[in-house]
């Protein structure tokens, strides 16, 4: 009796496919597969053409920001109390 057999999973593969419906679940299994493969790239080890990019890119970007002097001016306020 404690043990799962093949028709225990069908059975409940049967009741699965009865409540979400074969849709829901592919659409389910395709963003399970793009979440892996997403997570895989993202752990890749960088190579040295994206790497130099990344370098360059954050290199320009820096000096841009300071030409452009974005500063934004506000103005603090005290908080009242009303006790």
């Amino acid at each position: 009796m404690g043990q799962w057999s093949i028709v225990h999973w069908l059975v409940v593969l049967g009741i699965v496919v009865v409540i979400f419906g074969t849709k829901k679940l592919r659409n389910i299994g395709s963003d399970l597969g793009g979440a892996i493969k997403g997570f895989k790239e993202g752990i890749k080890e960088p190579t040295k053409e994206g790497e130099a990019a990344a370098t360059t890119t954050n290199a320009e970007a820096a000096p841009q920001r300071v030409a452009k002097s974005e500063t934004i001016d506000v103005q603090a306020k005290e908080k009242s109390s009303t006790l």
